[in-house]
């Protein structure tokens, strides 16, 4: 009925890819010692040719290869994400070689040169990691043509399924043409999402829009009429995917009691135990500090251009909610002219964002300096003050304004339980392109799910979508 399309990234060619690569960065790590000496010079003594280390580099290709596997890297790697993948890639490969080294102590090979190790290991992790990347772009590239891209229906209109429908079309790289979705309950769209029918409407859809897959978000009550639908169209190649009921509850969120053997399941307010508040504040005090006197030269230049361009202050202050709805004063390098609040409810018609937010993406009150400072968010830095005072985070949902927060649905104050903070999940998702309730619901995952590593992701993928300038004005 329908086409599978063309698959990238198969794991034995991937495999085979990665021992070429990892064979490759031997050769090279081998002559960078032994021809190049880069390090030191090699005595005539302690010389050893390139096929007195064969044993070690077939060792090595099979240790790093089984690490690999292990670690899962070969399992549909393109849903992963770039720093996701990398990050596998680099404690794999470091665990492989401690195997490897552990190895040649046991068979005390101590003529073969240790600067050679670290030359194969930095050397692996380039070749591996820019393969990586360029494979990536190639397949991201290929979606962009329609080509591999899988055409999906949600089966749901609730927060859950609002939340894979915002996966599906921000990250191209998933390879999902997002088609619509099913409601379960009132038929309307959402947003940018089309509505495609009822429950009772699915067998219809899937054969009017050519589906190549379903993903459930609806409860279980639900599932026995999706099932049953379901088990006609998978002989056609169509694929169904469920979230799971209690994915709408963090794990984080759920405190297991014991009742005389029966279990119980209770929840637990969200907030970020005292070890996590002291980490993540050691981290916002030592990069806003890092920043502010690092680039110090740098502000003093915007300052100067901003005086310059236009009359008025420097550095514009705003009232804004923060932790627990309380108000506290936000810093940013004034971006407009000095009267420029007075006019905004003389602009409302022109606001271009949904829901409780007011964005215009050609603001006529901009100054020709406030259009360069805001596409790279450069008119953001003051707001480094804020987080050494302890208002805001590095990393944390958006402040808004007290207009706005008090048109806030009760669902969407549970952005209000952690500090904001500059940057945040809806920034390096989309920032102002997107709808409000899907940033509503970046911060909600980012509240129930926060970890350094994610903080530190979220970091990484900041720099790019701030050079980008995507969804900034």
């Amino acid at each position: 009925m329908r086409s599978a399309g063309v698959r990238f990234g198969l794991p034995l060619g991937l495999a085979l890819i990665d021992l070429v690569l990892i064979n490759l960065a031997f050769m090279l790590a081998y002559w960078l010692r032994y021809t190049f000496e880069l390090g030191r010079q090699i005595p005539e003594e302690s010389f050893v040719s390139l096929e007195e280390y064969f044993p070690l580099q077939v060792l090595l290709s099979v240790v790093l290869l089984a690490s690999f596997v292990i670690a899962g890297l070969y399992r549909k790697p393109i849903q992963r994400g770039l720093v996701d993948e990398v990050a596998v890639l680099l404690s794999a490969s470091s665990v492989g070689m401690m195997i490897v080294l552990a190895s040649i102590f046991l068979f005390q090979a101590w003529n073969w040169s240790r600067l050679l190790f670290i030359y194969v290991w930095v050397l692996t992790l380039v070749l591996l990691g820019t393969w990586r990347l360029i494979k990536r772009r190639l397949v991201v590239a290929s979606f962009h043509r329609g080509v591999g891209v899988r055409r999906a229906i949600v089966v749901g209109n609730n927060p859950i399924a609002l939340m894979v429908m915002h996966l599906m079309t921000t990250d191209v790289g998933l390879g999902y043409k997002l088609l619509g979705f099913i409601a379960d309950g009132d038929q309307q769209a959402i947003g940018r999402f089309s509505c495609l029918g009822e429950l009772d409407d699915l067998g219809e859809v899937i054969e009017r829009c050519q589906v190549d897959e379903v993903v459930i978000a609806v409860p279980p009550s639900s599932h026995r009429l999706i099932y049953s639908i379901a088990s006609r169209y998978q002989e056609q190649g169509v694929s169904f995917k469920v979230v799971p009921d209690l994915y709408e509850l963090s794990l984080r969120q759920l405190s297991v009691d014991d009742l005389r053997g029966v279990p119980l399941i209770g929840l637990q307010e969200t907030q970020l135990s005292p070890t996590s508040q002291f980490i993540k504040r050691t981290l916002d005090i030592v990069l806003s500090l890092a920043i502010l006197l690092g680039l110090a030269p740098l502000w003093l230049l915007i300052a100067l251009a901003i005086k310059l361009d236009s009359p008025g202050p420097v550095i514009f202050r705003q009232k804004r909610v923060g932790k627990g709805g309380q108000i506290f004063e936000i810093y940013k390098f004034r971006s407009m002219h000095q009267d420029a609040e007075h006019e905004r409810r003389s602009l409302e018609q022109l606001n271009e964002a949904e829901g409780p937010i007011f964005k215009i993406r050609e603001d006529p009150r901009r100054t020709r300096t406030g259009r360069f400072l805001r596409r790279l968010s450069l008119d953001e830095i003051p707001q480094l003050i804020n987080v050494l005072l302890g208002d805001m985070s590095i990393v944390g949902p958006r402040p808004l304004i007290p207009e706005e927060v008090a048109q806030h649905d009760e669902w969407h104050r549970k952005r209000l339980q952690v500090k904001p903070g500059m940057t945040g999940l809806w920034q390096v998702s989309g920032r102002s392109d997107l709808p409000f309730d899907e940033l509503v619901l970046l911060d909600i995952y980012y509240i129930e799910n926060w970890s350094l590593a994610l903080d530190l992701k979220i970091l990484v993928r900041t720099i790019p979508a701030v050079l980008s300038g995507r969804g900034a004005y």
